[in-house]
Order: C-alpha cells, then sequence, then structure tokens
C-alpha cells in the first residue's frame, strides 16, 4: 500500500467537520476573485452647514462597494467634476484590489500634480479602495494595516471664546468629558480672530469695510490666554494653539520663545507653506514643540520637514495628500525621524475621513495626538458608524471596512450650499479675506 493510499484512507477517516475546515483553509488560500471597478460616483451633502465630499466605488461583486472621503470644502465643486469627468472613465473596468498601483495610475495621468482639487479626487477613491478591501477581507482597515499599536486614539478638543474667560469655561467643559489635550483661542476685541468667537467690541478703525486683522495685538492677546490657562488650569492638562500662519516668520519666531515657558503640547503652523526655511532658523532657537502641514500637498513640502526634524508634529490633512496610502507612508518617514502625527480633523472632514485618521492613529508606533471635532446627530444618521468618542479617546468602528454606512437618500436632502450665509453663500462655500488695518491681505 503507497503513501498516497494511506494518506486517501486516513482524509476519509477525517470526520465531515474538519474536511470542511480544509475545505474552507484551502479557499482563502486561493483567495476571492479580483473585483473589478463597475461604478464611480459621488455623494455631495452639506448636513451641517459645510461640504462634505464622498467618492463611492462599485464593484462587479454583488454587494461589495467601499466609500471614500474627497471634502475639500472651500473648492468642492471642483472635486465633483474632478471625480466624474476625469476618474471615472479611468478607472471603470481596472481591478479593485491593486490599490497603490491604482493611485499611482490616477496620480500621475494629471500630469501636473499636487495640487488639492486632484489630490482630493484622488483620496476619495483611494479610500473606497481601502474600504472595500476591508470588506473583502471581513476586517476594519486597520487590521490591514498591521493591526492594533493602541487601544483608541486620544484626541484634543477645540476650546475658544471671545472673551478669555469664555476660553477658561470651554475648556473645563472638555475637561470634565474626559479630554487631557485642549487647544485654546481667543477672539481679538474689534477685531477678526481664527477659531474662536468674536470679541464684544467696537470695530477698529481701517482703510477698508471688511474684516480687520493685526498680528501684534494677536500675539499680545494671546499670550495673556495662556498667562491665564496656566494659572486657572491644572497643570497637567496639555494645551495646544494654532497659529493658523497669519504672523510673519520674525514674529512666529519671537513667538516661538515666548510661549516655552507655557509648556504647550504643541504650537501648530506657526510659518506658512510659502515660508518653510524659516523652520530651520527657528528649530535652533527654541524647544516650542512645532506642529505643522494641515496645507500641505506634496511630498516636497513635508519630507524636508520630517527628514531634518524640523518639526515635531506632522498635521497633514489626508484627503489633500492624496488619501490612506501616501498618508501611511508619511506615518513611516516620520517614525524613522521621531516626528509624531497629528492627523488634520476639523468639522469639513467627512466622518469617511474620520475613519481613516482613527486607523492611521491605532496603527503608527510614532502616533502623537488626534484632533476631533464631533458628530452631531444629523451627521451620524446620514453616516452611520461613526468612530466612537468616550473620555476624550476616540474608538474605530470594529466592522468590516470604515464600518460606516452613508445612507445616501438622507444625504441628498442636504445639498451644497443649503444654509451657507455671508461669505460663504456669496463664494460658493469658499473663504472671503481678511486684512490688515492698511488694506494688506493676510495669509489664511
Amino acid at each position: 500500500m503507497n503513501r498516497r493510499h494511506l494518506l486517501g484512507l486516513a482524509a476519509a477517516a477525517l470526520p465531515a467537520r474538519h474536511l470542511a475546515a480544509q475545505e474552507r483553509a484551502a479557499r482563502a488560500v486561493r483567495g476571492m476573485p479580483s473585483p473589478k471597478i463597475k461604478d464611480v460616483s459621488f455623494i455631495a451633502t452639506a448636513p451641517g452647514g459645510l461640504r462634505l465630499g464622498v467618492v463611492k466605488i462599485t464593484t462587479d461583486q454583488d454587494g461589495l462597494y467601499g466609500y471614500g472621503c474627497a471634502t475639500y470644502t472651500q473648492r468642492a465643486d471642483l472635486v465633483v467634476e474632478a471625480v466624474n469627468r476625469y476618474l471615472k472613465p479611468f478607472l471603470v473596468g481596472k481591478p479593485a484590489d491593486r490599490i497603490d498601483d491604482t493611485w499611482q495610475a490616477c496620480y500621475n495621468s494629471s500630469y501636473w500634480r499636487n495640487g488639492p482639487v486632484l489630490n482630493n479626487a484622488i483620496s476619495g477613491v483611494d479610500q473606497a479602495l481601502w474600504d472595500i478591501k476591508g470588506r473583502q477581507a471581513g476586517m476594519p482597515v486597520y487590521q490591514l494595516l498591521g493591526g492594533k499599536l493602541r487601544e483608541a486614539a486620544d484626541c484634543y478638543g477645540h476650546a475658544s471664546g471671545g472673551e478669555i474667560p469664555e476660553v477658561i469655561d470651554s475648556v473645563r467643559k472638555y475637561m470634565a468629558q474626559g479630554f487631557r489635550h485642549v487647544r485654546v483661542q481667543v477672539g481679538i476685541p474689534g477685531m477678526a480672530a481664527y477659531g474662536s468667537g468674536g470679541a464684544v467690541d467696537t470695530k477698529v478703525q481701517a482703510l477698508h469695510t471688511g474684516p480687520v486683522y493685526e498680528p501684534a495685538v494677536y500675539i499680545r492677546r494671546t499670550l495673556k490666554l495662556f498667562e491665564a490657562c496656566r494659572k486657572e488650569l491644572p497643570e497637567d492638562l496639555e494645551l495646544c494653539h494654532d497659529v493658523h500662519e497669519r504672523i510673519s516668520p520674525t514674529q512666529a519666531l519671537q513667538m516661538a520663545r515666548d510661549v516655552e515657558k507655557f509648556k504647550l503640547f504643541f504650537f501648530e503652523d506657526p510659518l506658512s507653506p510659502e515660508d518653510l526655511a524659516w523652520f530651520r532658523i527657528m528649530r535652533q532657537q527654541t524647544s516650542t514643540p512645532i506642529a505643522m502641514g494641515e496645507l500641505f500637498n506634496s511630498p516636497h513640502e513635508w519630507s524636508p520637514l520630517i527628514a531634518e526634524r524640523l518639526i515635531d508634529f506632522i498635521r497633514v490633512h489626508v484627503s489633500q495628500a492624496g488619501g490612506l496610502t501616501p498618508c501611511r507612508k508619511i506615518a513611516i518617514l516620520g517614525e524613522h525621524f521621531g516626528v509624531k502625527t497629528a492627523w488634520h480633523g476639523p468639522g469639513d472632514v467627512s466622518p469617511i475621513g474620520h475613519a481613516a485618521n482613527v486607523a492611521l492613529d491605532l496603527t503608527s508606533y510614532n502616533f502623537g495626538i488626534q484632533e476631533y471635532s464631533a458628530f452631531s446627530e444629523r451627521l451620524q444618521e446620514i453616516f452611520v458608524g461613526c468612530p466612537e468618542m468616550k473620555n476624550g479617546y476616540l474608538y474605530a468602528n470594529e466592522k468590516p471596512g470604515w464600518g460606516i454606512e452613508v445612507n445616501e437618500e438622507l444625504a441628498k436632502k442636504f445639498p451644497y450650499g443649503q444654509n451657507e450665509r455671508g461669505e460663504r453663500g456669496r463664494y460658493n462655500g469658499g473663504w472671503g479675506e481678511v486684512r490688515r488695518r492698511d488694506g494688506t491681505i493676510i495669509k489664511q
């Protein structure tokens, strides 16, 4: 009796459940058929007034589809056109499981690269393909990236107010919810201020009629805010602040030194992308932790800052950089050089985008902190399965892919432009302008 015959007899003697297990294992080794992209569509919705863009990719396998964030609020309609008129005909018929290859093809096919409109369009495609991959595997996306390095993502919230006492009260509300990190921003009497309610006061005199902003006034006001926070709040509370690139490089250097005594968790966007060379000087002159990157589109912007260790936190907006695929590579690059992640997470990121942030947070060893914006009840009705906030930590949905289903019929009831007022109403969702007293435009 030869060996093959003996093995056959042995197999025949196995219980049926063992044979079924062997068959399942064999199927797993063979893998599932490669799905093809059948359709690409765009979901444009603004349930909270902000224009949120989502790409949906449908495959030729029944019930297999995915969603990706393509939100670029200030130029939202252009992203819709980029997806429908350029990426859709380019993608239909291509395999849905070759994610990096598809990203490279979309990126290079435009010839001119690294623009925010195309990057956000590609991001929607990229994240939708990761969602499909997770659904196909029956796993959340973070498992496809190697699994958890931590249980949840520690987050910071946005405390603001027109006056300093209002900011302190706002911080305390976040602390009561369990937050250990809070970003603080305060209004400027008579002026426009980023990230805060307007301070009660008459408008300052200027040579124009629009919003006014003066960097020196902002700096003095903000230093007083930090003094009050450190005096009235627990010393173990981690404070963040966003300059939003609105001051000159020399002012930024001085301010970074002045805030050292307040021990900030990070000092965000002190310089604009046009002034990156100044980071070399800033690194030599201050120990204040620097966060930078939400405006970045191109590897040529973030790579030197990371490789030269000129910043402490990389704050790239995931859809602005092109999606999960390039941002995973940014995180790995940062790990090699001791730069931590702090992905951009404002209200003008869809819950799909927040889910992508959390997947990166859980799987990156060099995770630093995650910006958090609460999901309204209406938003959660449209995006069913949002990441869950508990005690200042954001938890991933454990269902396959992003774990989020989009109620597309409900999303249609909140089209772009609905309830937009003021500048956003006049400029089709875009921002207006802010000027100094003499009329000089400032960066924002």
